[in-house]
């Protein structure tokens, strides 16, 4: 399961020109589900989201988490995240989970950041979105669970 994590101080997401998910400080998350990724996977990626030191303390360092600052996530299904360009000039997605997967394991990610006290909103899985954010930084990290 690979992440890439914006950290942000509002984040949108819309469907046919209607808002689906929406949050001030914290993160929008593109989640991107391969075909081996389990449960497991999630829950490696939601702790580390929670506890990640990306944000500023009163001496504008780095030393904060999602958590200490009560700060939410946005999560959007990104499957291009999955795909692989080493050869040729057209991504293939071979990799990449098949829907009921990579939709149950995506359902699970935010469950599980919910759970574990985070806000949470999220965009439409399959859907053709529009995403906004202001970058907060910027600050952008690529996580990815099997490393």
């Amino acid at each position: 399961m690979i992440a890439v994590i914006q950290r942000c101080s509002q984040g949108k997401v819309t469907v046919n020109q209607s808002t689906v998910g929406e949050i001030g400080q914290g993160l929008v998350v593109l989640l991107g589900v391969a075909e081996n990724d389990q449960e497991k996977d999630a829950d490696y990626l939601v702790h580390k989201m929670k506890h990640f030191r990306i944000f500023n303390d009163h001496n504008d360092k780095m030393n904060l988490s999602l958590l200490d600052i009560g700060g939410s996530a946005l999560v959007i299904s990104q499957f291009t995240l999955c795909g692989d360009t080493r050869k040729g000039r057209r991504p293939s997605f071979l990799g990449a989970a098949s829907p009921e997967k990579g939709n149950a394991l995506y359902e699970y990610f935010i469950a599980q950041m919910s759970q574990e006290g985070v806000p949470v909103q999220s965009g439409e899985f399959g859907a053709t979105m529009d995403v906004s954010l202001v970058n907060d930084g910027p600050v952008t990290f690529v996580l990815d669970s099997t490393q």
